[in-house]
């Protein structure tokens, strides 16, 4: 992925008002994150741990969302896998809200995927990650097909928001 900018990062998001994207926590290690090891970069708000942000470049266009997911429980972790990437953790994986594009989200229609909770999916995919045992099943695949799906999958929530 080519490394985003804040300002980059700031105009591109699509399902929030200029103010929200104005005052939304960006990262100020962008430059220091590991680009060419990422299909996208995903954060969350140190003040507001439900709070999380995903950017990406889709078609050559910057793309940026606002997520919201659940606060964490303390009920026993169930193993889940993550619908972007297909790793499975143990507590790992958390549903991640995001309000629709454009008028439909000003209604409050949204749409949701299971995430990795660190949004970490293209390190786990690049095995620069570790999710523990049994966190990357066993595939056929090559790295290069399974990031292209990972890619694929992240194009298809980006377009479900911006529908």
């Amino acid at each position: 992925m080519e490394p985003l900018t804040e300002q980059e990062i700031r105009a591109a998001f699509v399902n929030c008002t200029k103010g929200q994207a104005k005052r939304a926590f960006v990262p100020r290690d962008l430059v220091d994150r590991p680009w060419k090891d990422l299909d996208f970069l995903g954060w969350r708000d140190p003040q507001a741990p439900e709070r999380a942000y995903l950017a990406a470049r889709v078609d050559g266009q910057a793309r940026a969302l606002v997520l919201r997911s659940p606060r964490p429980t303390t009920s026993q972790p169930r193993r889940s896998m993550c619908s972007m990437c297909l790793t499975t953790h143990s507590g790992g994986v958390t549903l991640m809200v995001a309000p629709k594009a454009g008028k439909a989200g000003q209604q409050g229609n949204s749409v949701g995927t299971y995430i990795c909770s660190d949004l970490a999916c293209s390190l786990y995919v690049r095995g620069r990650k570790d999710a523990g045992a049994g966190g990357r099943l066993h595939e056929s695949l090559t790295e290069e097909e399974k990031i292209q799906r990972t890619a694929a999958h992240l194009a298809a929530f980006i377009a479900r928001v911006t529908a």
